[in-house]
């Protein structure tokens, strides 16, 4: 079987390998043919031996965490062959925390956890592979084309959900939500803005390019340049960049009652001088909320099923920018400027 491994820890290890065993029963008793995978910013992290974790002494690793497949069997008869699915990424620990017990993986406490393709789990980017039946998520056929998109949105909608239960600490009525950074996760939290009917803008460093106008399909407005030039104050801000200086203006820049979502991860390495004094004064004076987002839980990754469902699926399309075959991987791999999501297909 084919698929594409690398040795964890093992800098520019990455190949193309035919001779993968079929996967492991123990993986879930749901057999699922690998439709397309999508490659982000972690699946470059990992190939450049930032971090990753071997499931096994061997120290293979099957990249990819962002799935889509269709159902060949399943033991436990809950999906039928044929059905279209995604597999949640992350698993809970084997001695659950918490968090973990009650199905809130995604806010493991003790660091314990799994996750497809990134640690000690393999992957979906080989051509059949294994879930567990709670952890397969059913896809609306419509989505067949771009339900890959699937995984990232699950992080969205997580973030959305929070920002809504954060509001919810006073009479809050948000009409306006800044998503600053235009990438894939930027793209579907400006999607999910749009469907709760609030006025929509993304600010990017992109000048041309496909980025403008998927903000302006969404009825939303596109900005570049500085957070600090915007011409209003947010009610909610979804920070996706990472960027140090961003975040900190994105923060100054927020309304009052003002929510502020991170999402983005820091690359770190650049010290930036910055008033904290001032900034907290800001933040304690108007009772504002930062706080950081990552993962999904199984009910953050049927909202984002629901919701791609509900969006146009024209829109959804254009997001994924380059669609490569498996044998081309290393050219999917290589980040070109218009990139907005690159998926693998099989």
């Amino acid at each position: 079987m084919r698929g594409l491994i690398v040795e964890a820890g093992q800098a520019d290890s990455a190949q193309l390998v035919d001779d993968l065993p079929e996967p492991d029963p123990a993986e879930g008793q749901v057999l699922v043919r690998a439709l397309a995978v999508g490659i982000c910013g972690t699946d470059r992290e990992i190939i450049a031996g930032e971090y990753g974790e071997a499931p096994g002494p061997d120290g293979r690793l099957v990249l990819g965490h962002e799935s889509l497949g269709r159902v060949l069997s399943d033991d436990s008869g809950r999906w039928q062959p044929g059905d279209l699915v995604a597999g949640i990424v992350r698993r809970p620990d084997p001695q659950p925390c918490r968090n973990c017990a009650a199905g809130e993986w995604d806010m493991c406490r003790n660091g314990r956890y799994v996750e497809c393709g990134i640690k000690q789990r393999h992957g979906f980017a080989r051509e059949r592979w294994r879930t567990e039946p709670d952890f397969a998520v059913g896809l609306d056929e419509s989505l067949a084309e771009v339900g890959v998109l699937l995984e990232p949105a699950s992080v969205v909608a997580k973030a959305w959900e929070h920002i809504e239960r954060i509001g919810a600490r006073a009479a809050w009525a948000p009409e306006s939500v800044l998503v600053t950074g235009a990438g894939p996760i930027g793209l579907l939290a400006a999607l999910l803005g749009s469907q709760r009917g609030l006025d929509v803008h993304v600010l990017d460093r992109a000048e041309s390019g496909p980025k403008p106008d998927l903000v302006r399909r969404l009825g939303g407005t596109y900005h570049t340049g500085s957070v600090c030039a915007l011409p209003f104050e947010p009610d909610i801000a979804l920070e996706c960049t990472g960027a140090p200086v961003v975040i900190a203006n994105v923060i100054s820049q927020v309304g009052p009652n003002g929510v502020v979502c991170l999402a983005g991860v820091s690359s770190g390495g650049r010290p930036l001088s910055l008033d904290v004094a001032e900034l907290n004064k800001e933040v304690v004076l108007e009772n504002n909320v930062t706080f950081g987002s990552v993962n999904a839980n199984l009910r953050h990754w049927e909202a984002a099923a629901a919701a791609l469902a509900a969006a146009d699926h024209d829109w959804l399309s254009s997001l994924i920018t380059r669609r490569v075959p498996l044998t081309d991987w290393r050219d999917a791999l290589t980040h070109r400027p218009d990139d907005i999501k690159v998926t693998l297909t099989f």
